[in-house]
């Protein structure tokens, strides 16, 4: 229950509480955002919570890349000749094994620059580089991790 939260776990004056806590539906992320905001804040700092906050926006809301995502970086050379799906996912800790990520494809939950992978046999390339020079690996909504060149 994000009041409960917000309430025990903040330093928000209660009133703001029960303003997030009256918020129905999809309104409802606000108050998320602001926990999330806020128990960062408290265990990071304001710096690492503004950090946290921009990448979030950028993942989340905009489909982009914020810079504080986890990344791995990989060999240029492997990256030229293909690597696979299942493995590059199990090195960016977005998967324990390649059985789950297997699961993952057959289930859509697994993309590669926002497009979901179909086949389990599939590699990423150099071709697969964005213009800024990453590949960005999604598994779900929620998990992400940059894949680099070394």
């Amino acid at each position: 229950d994000v009041g409960n939260l917000l309430a025990r776990f903040t330093m928000l004056p209660m009133d703001e509480v029960k303003r997030l806590c009256a918020l129905q539906g999809s309104e409802i992320n606000e108050a998320k955002k602001i926990l999330a905001h806020e128990a960062t804040k408290l265990c990071r700092g304001e710096a690492e919570a503004l950090a946290a906050a921009e990448t979030a926006q950028k993942v989340f809301e905009q489909g982009g890349v914020g810079g504080d995502l986890p990344s791995i970086n990989v060999d240029k050379a492997a990256l030229d000749g293909g690597i696979s799906v299942l493995d590059l996912f199990v090195q960016a800790g977005l998967a324990a094994s390649k059985g789950e990520v297997k699961r993952l494809i057959e289930g859509g939950g697994a993309k590669i620059n926002d497009v979901a992978v179909t086949d389990i046999t599939a590699t990423a390339s150099a071709n697969d580089l964005t213009q800024d020079g990453y590949i960005k690996l999604s598994s779900g909504k929620k998990k992400h991790a940059l894949v680099k060149t070394a």
